[in-house]
């Protein structure tokens, strides 16, 4: 024991002259705090960053979430504005359309194609019918030319038979060599058949075809088709000549009805005065 009290009574005079253990504890302190708190501080701020990158990630996919919507609610919204655009071109060059003398025009939308039983007719179907006056054979046109006529009548709707159809016939007359004929439909893939064509006519490729007025359907000078082939035949009093249609119908969205005034006014009711 006094051995032991004769070291630290040493040890305490040479530390309080030489202060060597109180600077060697206090390093060691904080060499060892340090390096006990150094770790836990750096798992601390990259916790701390880990959380606020997971946040603002969070953050920036629903963000990015919201623009992609908002993104394809604008694109739909300029689809919607470009068909509006077309539309209205389309029915601007309709209401532009000034009918022949003595008729009138009625504007309708085709809503449906190919009708009839098993689909066997060329035809089209409008959205106008008896309610809206309209009446068989009247011509369905737009500004390029002929699309057809009346053929069926509903009360809100009716079908347009084409002049693609077999059973369609146009008298035409050429536009540049008055030449009469009648223009029959092939079918919606081939091009329309010119009959009675005589062998001399001054007929050649490109020549246009026009309604004559004959019949009493169509008004005179509709364009019609324009003549795409012309063969001359041995055998035959009359040309071979085939034309492409001015309007192809399938391709159409709106149409013109055109109807005889004296039609309009029989077929608008007549209101009584009273006495």
């Amino acid at each position: 024991m006094l051995l032991i009290f004769v070291i630290y009574l040493s040890l305490y005079t040479w530390n309080w002259k030489t202060h060597f253990l109180d600077r060697l504890t206090a390093y060691t302190g904080l060499e060892l705090t340090g390096w006990i708190l150094a770790p836990g501080k750096w798992l601390h701020s990259r916790l701390t960053a880990f959380w606020e990158h997971y946040f603002y990630l969070v953050g920036v996919r629903e963000e990015n979430e919201a623009l992609r919507k908002k993104l394809d609610r604008l694109r739909l919204l300029l689809a919607f504005s470009r068909e509006r655009e077309k539309e209205a071109k389309r029915l601007e060059k309709l209401l532009g359309f000034k009918p022949p003398p003595e008729w009138d025009r009625k504007g309708a939308r085709i809503i449906g194609h190919k009708l009839g039983p098993g689909a066997v007719l060329e035809t089209v179907l409008i959205d106008l019918g008896e309610h809206e006056s309209v009446q068989l054979d009247w011509p369905v046109i737009t500004p390029q030319g002929v699309v057809g006529r009346i053929f069926k009548l509903g009360l809100n709707f009716s079908s347009v038979l084409l002049i693609t159809d077999p059973n369609s016939r146009v008298p035409v007359i050429s536009s540049e060599s008055r030449v009469p004929a009648i223009a029959i439909g092939q079918g919606p893939t081939k091009p329309l058949s010119i009959a009675y064509v005589p062998q001399n006519a001054p007929l050649k490729q490109g020549d246009v075809f026009v309604t004559s007025g004959l019949a009493g359907i169509f008004p005179k000078g509709l364009p019609v088709a324009r003549v795409i082939s012309v063969l001359r035949s041995d055998v035959s009093l009359f040309q071979v000549v085939e034309a492409e249609p001015m309007v192809q119908a399938r391709a159409q969205e709106e149409v013109l009805l055109l109807c005889p005034r004296t039609q309009v006014q029989a077929s608008e009711p007549v209101h009584k005065s009273n006495p």
